[in-house]
């Protein structure tokens, strides 16, 4: 079967009117089904995660963290490869290739979560594949820039990016359908704490009873327990009590930083614990689910789609050797590009990634605390539509005007999160704004996905190749943006309970960012008008 095109010049308006449109539009319908597939299978342990405590998997906050974070690091390495397979292999080998081997994570995944007892390292194994499905975005994307001419690059690079990352979003809406449905293996139960009904069980427990209880534990669990409760409360106990044993500081606590304590323990621990305390309580709330087929679902749709991308893909007879493709880094606009990118899709992909947890871990405590899964896919959802919707205006009014409201929006969304107290909550009171003003970024981060990769092609319409190596080099490095958010979030988190810290510094980027742009994209009379 012949893969190369004989010839491929799009701008040629004869060319493209006799098939070249209609190989271009085939092209780009294959590889945006394949793109949805690829974030979906790059995002899924975003919303894992947030499962596996429940399941009883013995992980700490920031081993959840890591295991969100890990995916983004793995794809912004490979996506690094990615950016110069394209002129070596063609399309239709890289996307057969990069469907086919995302079955790896997909597998393993499903079968990991089967058993309590896979250890931490598989899973970080295991999360570090699904950068697969992240990193092939560096090949895709550069793929139908060359497919396209000029005057459609936007509206092409639009639709398949913003079509792209609605796999995220289905990632994290189907995730709460299918664990619900016994599709593949069996079910595990999935435990739940509530906060509100253990402050009960305590207030109605005997002091005797509590500690009787506690003093049973291991020392190593006790210790963990107590890591739950705010150091300075722990230290004002300790002193008032005259004692540092851990079953004595504990039974001296206040009821609510008792029950704190125990509703943010590992969930099958927490059960253990009120159950004895209480045979009869409705603090713990039991139910089945089947967590493998979050995983498992996606099988069969990468079969099909590498099947159909092997027999439907052409590739463009545009070869270059990695050496040759170097050149892109001798351009200062390479990285000016690279950290607009970053600003853009990496606060995207990153807030994308964190969420989920920031919702668990920062609001989670409160009485009537909200399910992390049901707000987490709106947020991808309204950034792909709006990349979708703002590739057509980028074409109109260019590319590099959306980027800079981008920025702008990106900054006040970090203003109002620090000086609102929203990431760092006092009550659930303030959980509607977080969530709107989390959803107003990703918004903003939609429109600047569009108008970046309108501006590529034009700030180097001298050289096609070397657009699309540009566009391959800053998808690479934007896709850090899930790692640097996760772990950076979660430590943040650990060690003093907020995020004020890091969204001061999204902000102080984003102003950093955004000057480039305007500077040399977007002001009067600037270097390269785009």
């Amino acid at each position: 079967m012949k893969t190369w095109l004989d010839k491929w010049n799009p701008e040629d308006e004869a060319y493209w009117n006799a098939g070249g449109s209609k190989i271009a539009w085939r092209t780009l319908t294959i590889t945006t089904i394949t793109l949805v597939l690829s974030f979906a299978s790059w995002f899924m342990m975003s919303v894992i995660a947030v499962k596996l405590p429940g399941l009883g998997f013995n992980f700490s906050k920031d081993q959840l963290f890591w295991l969100t974070a890990i995916p983004g690091l793995a794809a912004g390495f490979l996506r690094i490869i990615h950016t110069f397979l394209l002129p070596i292999f063609g399309t239709r080998h890289i996307v057969s290739f990069a469907t086919a081997i995302k079955l790896i994570p997909v597998i393993g995944i499903g079968f990991a979560v089967m058993n309590v007892n896979t250890p931490f390292w598989v899973f970080a194994v295991l999360a570090f594949t699904t950068g697969f499905g992240g990193g092939d975005f560096s090949s895709y994307m550069p793929s139908t820039s060359l497919f396209f001419p000029q005057k459609l690059k936007g509206t092409a690079l639009g639709i398949q990016a913003g079509i792209g990352n609605f796999g995220v979003s289905i990632a994290q809406f189907v995730t709460p359908l299918v664990i619900s449905v016994g599709i593949f293996g069996a079910s595990t139960v999935f435990t739940n704490i509530d906060p509100k009904e253990t402050l009960a069980v305590f207030q109605n427990s005997s002091i005797e009873k509590q500690k009787e209880v506690f003093v049973a534990l291991d020392t190593e669990v006790q210790a963990k327990i107590l890591s739950n409760v705010k150091k300075i409360v722990i230290d004002s106990v300790s002193t008032a009590v005259n004692s540092n044993d851990n079953a004595i500081v504990f039974i001296s606590l206040p009821n609510k930083a008792k029950a704190k304590a125990i509703a943010n323990a590992n969930p099958k621990l927490a059960e253990k614990i009120i159950n004895n305390l209480s045979a009869e309580n409705t603090a713990v709330k039991n139910k089945p689910i089947y967590l493998q087929s979050a995983a498992f679902w996606y099988a069969p749709f990468l079969i099909i789609m590498t099947i159909v991308s092997w027999f439907y893909l052409k590739s463009i007879p545009m070869k270059a050797s990695v050496k040759e493709q170097l050149d892109i880094f001798s351009n200062k606009h390479t990285w000016y590009c690279t950290i607009t990118y970053v600003m853009t899709f990496g606060t995207f992909a990153g807030l994308s990634a964190a969420f989920p947890l920031m919702i668990k871990f920062l609001y989670g405590d409160f009485p009537n605390a909200p399910d992390p899964l049901v707000y987490a896919f709106y947020g991808p959802l309204i950034g792909s539509a709006s990349r979708i919707a703002f590739g057509f205006v980028a074409d109109k009014v260019g590319g590099a005007v959306l980027t800079t409201i981008t920025g702008l929006g990106i900054l006040v969304g970090a203003v109002v999160l620090v000086t609102q107290g929203l990431v760092a909550p006092t009550s659930m009171d303030q959980f509607p704004l977080f969530v709107g003003v989390i959803m107003v970024m990703f918004f903003f981060t939609g429109i600047g996905n569009a108008g970046t990769f309108r501006q590529y092609p034009i700030i180097f319409k001298e050289n096609p190749r070397q657009a699309a190596g540009v566009i391959g080099w800053t998808a690479a490095i934007a896709a850090f943006g899930p790692f640097i958010f996760s772990k950076l979030i979660g430590n943040n988190i650990s060690s003093n309970g907020t995020v004020n810290q890091f969204f001061i510094g999204v902000a102080f980027f984003t102003i950093l960012a955004t000057g480039i742009n305007w500077w040399f994209y977007n002001r009067k009379n600037c270097e390269k008008p785009s």
